[in-house]
């Protein structure tokens, strides 16, 4: 990777806490550039649309699903090139410092393997306080980062996160309940997720639990010690969608 530009993962932390993120041109692209949008999607945690035939995919369990497993693995398959994308804005730098992050405990994947245990989707972000920013989900199987992005809803809400930010709106994710607000609305709430967190993370008593879903929680129908299964995921999510 000789010639990449190198990122600080303390500078990326302090760019996502003030609304600012990198990307690229392309997979090879030696430089990131800061993207600041006008409109930014968000998906409020109590309003995911989960719909009937996306709960009976989750509680049938149809795919293994994991928390921070694979992590390295999933931003590879994020960043592969495939017919409809020949081209990816994770260049090696954008991978490299959020293989860094992670070791630092604010970088996070959700892995959804099939029967065979093969990876089959998943997706990738940073949390910080209360936020927790979305950076890319693959899919190599129907309805594979669907069922990731729900986990990941049901887990960010059993941990006290206040924000999902999703970037840029698609018809996807607007069909799973993103919305699309204005940076005056998105700093705000950026700020209220944030609030008495320090841009490295410090403050923990004010940050999110990434890993509270997995400890234990009440469910629906009682107390769950321990991983949910998908019937458990299914449950919670139905309560608001």
């Amino acid at each position: 990777m000789s010639g990449i530009q190198r990122l600080d993962p303390r500078m990326v932390l302090g760019a996502y806490a003030v609304g600012v993120f990198p990307m690229a041109d392309a997979r090879d692209a030696r430089e990131v550039y800061w993207v600041e949008p006008k409109r930014r999607a968000v998906l409020p945690l109590d309003r995911f649309r989960c719909s009937r035939s996306l709960r009976k995919t989750i509680a049938a369990d149809r795919f293994r699903v994991t928390a921070d497993t694979a992590f390295a693995e999933v931003v590879r398959l994020c960043a592969e090139s495939v017919p409809d994308r020949p081209d990816t804005w994770i260049n090696r730098g954008i991978e490299r410092v959020f293989g860094d992050l992670h070791a630092l405990g604010h970088a996070h994947s959700i892995e959804c393997r099939d029967q065979d245990g093969r990876l089959v989707g998943g997706l990738y972000g940073l949390a910080l306080g209360r936020a927790f920013f979305g950076e890319s989900m693959v899919s190599r199987a129907t309805d594979a980062s669907k069922v990731a992005l729900a986990w990941l809803v049901a887990r960010l809400r059993i941990g006290g996160f206040t924000l999902l930010d999703c970037q840029f709106q698609t018809a996807h994710l607007a069909s799973l309940g993103a919305v699309e607000i204005d940076r005056a609305a998105y700093i705000e709430l950026l700020g209220a997720a944030l609030s008495g967190v320090g841009a490295a993370g410090s403050g923990a008593d004010r940050a999110g639990d990434f890993g509270a879903l997995d400890r234990g929680w009440t469910s629906p129908s009682g107390t769950v010690s321990g991983p949910p299964a998908g019937k458990d995921i299914a449950q919670l999510l139905a309560q608001t969608s």
